[in-house]
């Protein structure tokens, strides 16, 4: 007698395995994208890159993660916090040590690349890159653990033009973009170096007191107040500091003081110059020298700048020069000036502005009558496709109205139907979905009648 075991229920090694329930949200500080946001993204990055292209910009490219020396060390203490470390992995995982890491930005790495194929490349370069970076920063509106820099850099030339061609090549994006209405602060680092030492504070503690400055438009003075006296800066160096910031007109004060230092004086002439030069050609904004501006990175070494959009406090773009940064490696400096733009901000500023349009599918939308007609529904979707008409097939199935339905919702401009009379006459009704519009073709000339409907 044969014997049939009980029936056991299949389980898959995912059920088997999983523990919790994993949640559904992306991870904190990332987002996911719908067609209408992902393709509002892809026209504003193609708008990018079209301008930069324009400007005479040539890409770089660069891997997602470095090595952790290539990144450490090249961003302050602060930024140093903020880097996303890979720990070792295999047979070495259980040490817990990191040695690569999610790129921070994309200057450091172009600055290596750089380094590394210098042979290869013009004694002048005009770079652009655009991609995701990665900070363990604390999200916010506008702030995001991942996100994408869209950054244009001068490599090769220590000219004031060099700086100059960064600004229009970043201004222009805005005008194009239709962001309406900008400020370029710009300041120079040598000026701050000056008002360091007009003010008293010793060399080792300028980069500390660099960073309580370029807080000012968040924290205030009072907040810079705390943050020089938490630096231990010397009592007559925080006091100068501090009188100029407190006074009636705070960049007047320290324009003074900055001008009474010769280095100080050269570095306010330089800034004064380039913002003499791009004034002129700026279409969508406006730019000031202002003597507040500090940038808090490290590798700055000059001129440095940010780009305020007028309806909004934070900053949108931001860059500088940084000539000694090619040192950290290679024998030698190499003049370097670039910038980033805030695109994500930019982004969220647009779509406040003009709001997100209807996701588009094809063009063109060939419906289904029944199964017989699937394989000439198909063949029109291909001749379509070959004449670069974007098109799709329905796959919905189910009534007419239905189809034209999801062609509407689609935003499909031209629906094309093959019934019964039109297959029996060899022909297609081709239908203009905006304005009810509709015309005969035979199925050869479909393709061509489409093509002079969307025109």
């Amino acid at each position: 007698m044969c014997t049939v075991p009980p029936f056991t229920p299949y389980k898959s090694p995912i059920q088997a395995f999983s523990v919790t329930k994993p949640s559904l949200a992306p991870p904190s500080g990332s987002r996911d994208f719908l067609p209408q946001e992902a393709l509002f993204r892809e026209r504003v990055f193609a708008t990018v890159k079209s301008v930069f292209t324009a400007h005479g910009y040539a890409p770089f490219e660069t891997p997602a993660f470095e090595r952790l020396e290539t990144l450490s060390g090249k961003y302050g203490e602060e930024g140093e916090k903020l880097i996303f470390k890979i720990l070792k992995r295999g047979e070495k995982a259980a040490t817990g040590e990191a040695d690569l890491a999610l790129r921070y930005d994309l200057t450091v790495p172009a600055m290596r690349l750089y380094a590394h194929r210098r042979n290869d490349l013009p004694r002048v370069v005009r770079r652009y890159q655009i991609g995701p970076v990665w900070r363990a920063d604390r999200p916010g509106r506008g702030r995001f653990r991942e996100f994408y820099q869209c950054d244009v850099d001068v490599f090769g030339s220590a000219s004031p033009l060099a700086d100059v061609d960064v600004l229009l090549a970043l201004s222009r994006v805005l005008e194009v973009l239709g962001l309406k209405g900008f400020t370029i602060r710009l300041n120079s680092r040598q000026a701050l170096r000056g008002l360091m030492s007009a003010c008293g504070v010793p060399p080792v503690k300028h980069q500390a007191a660099l960073i309580a400055l370029d807080k000012y438009d968040k924290i205030g003075v009072d907040g810079v107040s705390a943050e020089l006296r938490a630096s231990d800066l010397p009592q007559r160096a925080t006091k100068s500091l501090l009188n100029d910031l407190k006074s009636n007109n705070p960049e007047a004060a320290l324009r003074a003081r900055i001008e009474s230092d010769d280095e100080g004086k050269a570095g306010l002439l330089a800034a004064d110059n380039i913002a003499s030069r791009v004034a002129p050609l700026l279409q969508g904004g406006m730019i000031r020298v202002d003597p507040i501006l500090a940038r808090g990175l490290d590798y700055y070494t000059g001129p440095i700048f940010e780009f305020i959009a007028d309806d909004g406090a934070d900053s949108i773009a931001g860059g500088g020069r940084y000539d000694d940064l090619a040192s950290l490696f290679m024998k030698e400096s190499v003049p370097v000036c670039g910038g980033s733009l805030g695109i994500e901000r930019i982004i969220m500023l647009l779509q406040d502005q003009v709001g997100l349009e209807p996701a588009v599918g094809a063009v063109c939308y060939v419906t289904v009558w029944d199964e017989v007609d699937q394989g000439d529904a198909l063949q029109l979707v291909a001749a379509l496709r070959a004449e670069g008409v974007s098109a799709e097939v329905d796959l919905a199935g189910g009534k007419l109205s239905r189809q034209l339905k999801v062609a509407d919702e689609r935003g499909c401009r031209v629906v094309i139907v093959q019934g019964p009379d039109e297959k029996a006459a060899g022909e297609v009704t081709i239908k203009e979905m905006e304005s009810g519009n509709q015309r005969r073709a035979t199925k050869a000339n479909a393709p061509s009648v489409v093509k002079e409907l969307i025109k």
